[in-house]
């Protein structure tokens, strides 16, 4: 859910996303905009340059669980 929040206003590059999310490994990191990808949630473009440059942006699909994503947000903000 952490991915999907950060990328809901913009585009963001791998480093920026590591950069949000400081506590999650590389290796979850990498697992999850993966798996992100392949459900439609995410999207990913990547660029031919030198360094690689890779984007994330939400698809029309992972734009529909922003709304779910900031309920659950309230709900915690009110009960814990």
């Amino acid at each position: 859910m952490l991915i999907i929040d950060c990328c809901k206003t913009e585009t963001k590059r791998y480093g920026e996303l590591k950069k949000l999310i400081p506590d999650i490994s590389e290796k979850m990191l990498i697992q999850e905009l993966k798996a992100l990808v392949e459900v439609g949630i995410l999207h990913k473009q990547s660029y031919n340059e030198v360094p690689p440059k890779v984007e994330y942006s939400l698809t029309v699909k992972g734009q529909k669980a922003i709304p779910v994503i900031e309920t659950l947000r309230d709900f915690g903000k009110d009960y814990f």
